[in-house]
């Protein structure tokens, strides 16, 4: 899956939190905003009440269930910055891409 097929399907689902500004920070690979605000999905950038950052590989094994967050949180692999507890309801926005 590409990171635009990510976006798609993220706002297909509807995968944001509600009135929650969530930053995907990939690296090299770009970022994904989800604006629960507006209720859209983008490939912007921008500021964020929570960012996360996470190598797109890292993202991948996630989102198929291979890594759980916590273990990346833990082990450095997902880093957050901002409103932690936004980063905590992550595993619900993945739990939407996988249904």
């Amino acid at each position: 899956m590409t990171k635009s097929e990510l976006a798609a399907k993220m706002q297909e689902n509807q995968a944001w939190l509600p009135g929650k500004r969530v930053k995907l920070d990939f690296g090299g690979e770009g970022t994904i905003m989800l604006d629960g605000a507006a209720e859209q999905v983008s490939e912007d950038g921008g500021d964020a009440d929570t960012t996360i950052k996470i190598s797109w590989e890292d993202w991948q094994s996630m989102a198929a269930g291979q890594l759980d967050g916590m273990t990346a949180f833990m082990t450095g692999k997902l880093k957050v910055e901002g409103d932690m507890s936004n980063a905590m309801q992550l595993q619900g926005v993945l739990s939407k891409l996988r249904g």
